[in-house]
C-alpha cells in the first residue's frame, strides 16, 4: 500500500489545480508534494497529471484513480483524525476565514463558549475581506458571501442581509427626517468606493410594498472603500451611510444610530458559513459548524439583519 502522504499529496493536488496548493493545506513544500505524487506515478506506472507551468490537469488515467481512491482516503483520514483526540473531544487546529469586521462584530464572541465546550480544538482564524480559496488554502470552513460554490464545497445561509440609511442623533438635529429616498440627495452623504472598479456605489432602495428608488447623490461629504470606516464616520456625525446591517446593528440597539426610512432597504444577498463537501468531516468541522448553526439561530441573527 502506498504511504499516506503519497495520496495526500495526490488528491490535495488534483482538487487545488497545483502543488503548491496541496502544499499550503498539507503543510508541505510544494517540491516536497511534487516529490511525493512523482513516487506515486513511479509506483503505479502511470502518468496521473499533465503538468504546465500554470496549473495541473488531471489525465484520463488520474481521474480513474482519484475516483477510486477519493472515498477509501476520506475514510482513513477520518480515522486518524478519531484518533486525534483527548479524552474523546474533537482537537486540531481548526483553520477559519471570515470577512474582518463581521469575524469581529459576530463570530469572535464565541470563541470564548467553543473553546469551553472543545477545548482541544485550536482555532486558527483569519480575518480577511477577500475571496479564499477554501479547498486550495487549506481551509476547514469560511463564512462571508460570494465564494463560488464548486462542486467540493457547501453552503449553509445563515441570514439574508438587509442595508439600511443610517446616521447619529447628533448629525439630524435641527435636520428634517427624510419621507422618501430622494430626500436624501439634500443630506450630507457618506458613500462607499468599489475596491475591484473604483465606481462610487449608488443608492437603490425598495420599499416593504416593492416599489423602487434610485436616489440620485450630489456631492458626498466624505468617500470610503470600507463599510466599517462609514460606520464610524456616521457614528462620528459626519452625514448619511447606506450600510449592511452586521455593521450597523449595535449602533440601532444602543441608540448611538437612527435608522432613517424606516420602510426603505437593500437586499445585500446572504452571509454563508462554506465547509468542504466531504462525506466524512473531521470532528472538529463538524462541531464547529454545529456550533454556529446553533448560535445563529438562537441568537435569532437571521432575524435581527432583516428589518422588512
Amino acid at each position: 500500500m502506498e504511504p499516506l502522504s503519497h495520496l495526500e499529496s495526490f488528491v490535495q493536488s488534483a482538487e487545488g489545480g497545483s502543488f503548491s496548493a496541496a502544499a499550503r493545506r498539507l503543510g508541505l513544500t510544494p517540491a516536497a508534494v511534487s516529490k511525493n505524487v512523482a513516487r506515486l506515478e513511479a509506483r503505479l506506472g502511470v502518468r496521473l497529471f499533465q503538468r504546465s507551468t500554470r496549473r495541473l490537469t488531471l489525465t484520463e488515467g488520474g481521474e480513474r484513480f482519484l475516483a477510486q481512491i477519493g472515498g477509501a482516503l476520506a475514510t482513513l483520514q477520518e480515522a486518524v483524525a478519531g484518533i486525534d483526540k483527548d479524552d474523546g473531544q474533537p482537537a486540531g487546529t481548526l483553520k477559519v476565514s471570515m470577512g474582518q469586521a463581521f469575524g469581529r462584530e459576530h463570530v469572535l464572541p464565541m470563541m470564548g463558549d467553543f473553546l469551553a465546550r472543545y477545548p482541544a480544538i485550536l482555532p486558527d482564524w483569519h480575518f480577511d475581506n477577500h475571496q479564499v480559496d477554501l479547498v486550495g488554502e487549506g481551509f476547514d470552513a469560511a463564512i462571508g458571501g460570494g465564494i463560488e460554490l464548486s462542486a467540493g464545497l457547501i453552503a449553509r445561509e445563515l441570514a439574508r442581509i438587509h442595508v439600511v440609511a443610517v446616521a447619529s442623533p447628533r448629525y439630524m438635529e435641527g435636520r428634517e427626517r427624510p419621507r422618501h429616498p430622494s430626500d436624501l440627495a439634500a443630506l450630507d452623504t457618506l458613500l462607499r468606493r468599489s475596491s475591484p472598479t473604483g465606481r462610487l456605489r449608488g443608492w437603490t432602495l425598495r420599499h416593504a410594498r416593492g416599489e423602487e428608488a434610485t436616489v440620485e447623490l450630489p456631492r458626498p461629504r466624505a468617500i470610503f472603500n470600507d463599510p466599517e470606516a462609514i460606520a464610524h464616520a456616521a457614528l462620528m456625525g459626519l452625514g448619511v451611510a447606506m450600510l449592511p446591517m452586521p455593521f450597523v446593528e449595535r449602533g440601532l440597539r444602543s441608540g448611538e444610530l437612527l435608522r432613517l426610512l424606516p420602510d426603505w432597504h437593500q437586499d445585500a444577498g446572504a452571509v454563508w458559513l462554506y465547509y468542504p463537501s466531504k462525506k466524512l468531516l473531521p470532528p472538529k468541522t463538524r462541531v464547529f459548524i454545529d456550533f454556529v448553526l446553533e448560535r445563529f439561530l438562537d441568537e435569532r441573527f437571521a432575524q435581527r439583519m432583516q428589518v422588512a
